[in-house]
């Protein structure tokens, strides 16, 4: 069996910052008051790949939802995939203070995954929380 090559440039474009399951808790927790979103990818995932040239294709726009980014291979890290109970992957969860806001599973558009970041946004909005910042990396 041949394996897909990684690429990383999404990973590098929008800053993300790889996340193991000892990492995990700090990171989100060092984001402070950034809407935080991780993407959960793994190794030969022919969707994650083709998620993240999709996303490379906008890389402006996608940079424009302000949030701060991580991912993790839950097929190297499945502890997380366990935790987050993953039963398929592209899978992105959206976090603001730690607190688990939402998830988007597959990529079906900027247009759904921007309507996945508005729906977290408004459940800060909803608790009293403080808008996130904007231009978070």
């Amino acid at each position: 069996m041949t394996s897909i090559p990684v690429d990383a440039t999404a990973f590098a474009t929008f800053d993300m910052q790889e996340l193991s399951a000892e990492t995990f808790d700090a990171a989100l927790e060092a984001a402070d008051d950034a809407l935080a979103v991780v993407f959960f990818w793994g190794l030969d995932c022919f969707n994650c790949e083709v998620a993240k040239k999709a996303m490379l294709t906008q890389p402006e726009a996608i940079r424009a939802l302000g949030l701060k980014w991580f991912h993790s291979n839950v097929y190297v890290h499945r502890d997380l995939g366990r935790r987050f109970m993953l039963h398929g992957v592209p899978t992105w969860f959206f976090f603001h203070r730690g607190k688990r806001l939402g998830r988007a599973t597959g990529w079906h558009g900027l247009a759904q995954f921007e309507a996945a970041v508005a729906a977290a946004r408004s459940k800060i909005h909803a608790a009293g929380g403080a808008e996130p910042v904007a231009d978070a990396k």
